[in-house]
């Protein structure tokens, strides 16, 4: 069984003032296809990254991005 990181990105957006990715990318000094690429799941964002988006919550780094196994059952 593989594990990945998996990410609370799209509903910690919404419970801020519906942010959008352009926002957020704009917080954290990247591009809006980085977001949208980190909240798909398709991109793992650095260790600093991960920290910013943190910030910009004010949550922990654990409540945005969790490591878990994969319900892919190949």
């Amino acid at each position: 069984m593989t594990k990945v990181i998996t990410n609370t990105l799209r509903k910690l957006r919404f419970e801020h003032n519906e942010m959008t990715q352009q926002q957020l990318a704009d917080a954290i000094s990247v591009s809006r296809q980085t977001v949208v690429a980190i909240e798909k799941g398709k991109y793992s964002p650095s260790l600093e990254v991960a920290f910013k988006i943190a910030d910009v919550f004010a949550v922990n780094i654990s409540d945005v991005f969790q490591y878990q196994h994969s319900s892919n059952t190949d």
